[in-house]
């Protein structure tokens, strides 16, 4: 018997031993591959709200400083928040809708700290004209800025101004913030100036690659690649490879989808979006999100559980941004919208995941909120 005991503690020893030379698997990962793999985890708990500019204005209110529409609301802050970078690249203070760049750094950091997921979208101005990003005017705009174009050098200062404030994102012992960047969206369509109307397919794929070659080495470490078309509702294979920029290049794969039109369309269109690319995202081994989402000013009272919510649930989906609140046009959920009731209750029942849902509060020794140690 003695002799026994003797072996199980000599194996438990050396099996205490080996874990203790094996350095974990985990501790090799990017920061980009780390989210990655918390977000495919995190779908299978639920869905994750996610809302751009969700700690800057709401409906009623703007600038506050600790303010949000959905804490307000359900007594969390959203799993996911989205911010944009337009403006960046002109050197400008404010970016696109007046947010100031100083207050978008503190915001991204403070919700990274907190547990929560961050994703950058970018609304450049048109390089050649300096209209807007809706600046549709020239259609030689995405020639003159690749390589050898007129414009080139003047896109290369801009992306290297979007580097250069990513690279101030790092809170955590000189740890980059993980971000999901979701550059060139909704390309599908003829509104934005990289879209269908001022570039061939292949000058867009071409502007893709530039900019994330560029990008990728500035920050090699913590970037997840979202490429987000906009609703289409008549997804072919053939249609959607015209312009995605391909499976080494993309990890997450986005749907921008707004109810513009009456609701059985929008249904209809999103139901056969979602069908197609959670196809595609399976046998292609990416992540999919609803990148933009929302209906204006919340004419529905029940939006969320009724239209939205049924058509999100049969596919594998990380999570759904709404879009920004704003006085005059906002897309998300608050006590000041006719969807506050249905929106609470989906809280309530976990049909949607907050931020509390995937950032349980771990504490060190000293008391110190630490819990960036588990997934960061």
């Amino acid at each position: 018997m003695k002799k026994t005991i003797l072996l199980l503690l000599a194996a438990t020893l050396l099996a205490t031993t080996s874990c203790q030379r094996e350095t974990p698997k985990f501790q090799y990962r990017t920061q980009s591959e780390k989210l990655i793999a918390r977000m495919d985890s995190l779908r299978n708990n639920g869905l994750l709200y996610g809302h751009q500019d969700d700690t800057f204005y709401g409906i009623t209110w703007q600038w506050d400083a600790g303010r949000s529409d959905t804490h307000e609301l359900v007594g969390d802050y959203p799993a996911v928040m989205g911010f944009d970078l337009g403006g960046l690249e002109r050197s400008e203070k404010n970016n696109l809708d007046g947010v100031p760049f100083d207050r978008i750094e503190s915001e991204i950091i403070a919700h990274y700290k907190r547990g929560g997921i961050v994703t950058l979208s970018w609304h450049p101005r048109n390089p050649a004209t300096n209209g807007s990003a809706w600046d549709v005017s020239d259609t030689t705009v995405v020639a003159s800025i690749l390589p050898g174009g007129k414009n080139h050098e003047r896109f290369v200062t801009w992306m290297r101004k979007l580097t250069n404030f990513m690279k101030k994102l790092k809170p955590v012992r000189g740890r980059s913030v993980p971000i999901i960047l979701r550059p060139f969206h909704e390309a599908n369509g003829g509104w934005f100036w990289w879209g269908t109307k001022c570039c061939t397919d292949e000058q867009y794929k071409q502007l893709w690659a530039m900019f994330q070659d560029f990008v990728n080495a500035e920050l090699p470490n913590n970037i997840v690649w979202s490429y987000s078309p906009n609703l289409q509702g008549n997804w072919t294979e053939e249609e959607f490879m015209r312009r995605y920029p391909g499976n080494d290049r993309v990890q997450l794969l986005g749907c921008d989808a707004y109810q513009w039109e009456d609701e059985k369309s929008f249904i209809t269109q999103l139901d056969a979006d979602l069908e197609f690319l959670d196809h595609f995202a399976r046998e292609n081994h990416k992540l999919l999100a609803v990148t933009e989402c929302g209906i204006r000013n919340s004419p529905t009272p029940d939006w969320w559980s009724r239209v939205l919510l049924p058509v999100l649930s049969p596919y594998s989906i990380c999570y759904c941004l709404a879009w920004r609140n704003w006085h005059v046009e906002h897309f998300g959920a608050s006590v000041d919208a006719s969807t506050a009731d249905d929106f609470r209750e989906l809280k309530a029942k976990r049909k949607l995941l907050f931020l509390k849902d995937i950032a349980p509060q771990i504490y060190d020794a000293s008391g110190r909120n630490s819990a960036e140690i588990i997934w960061l």
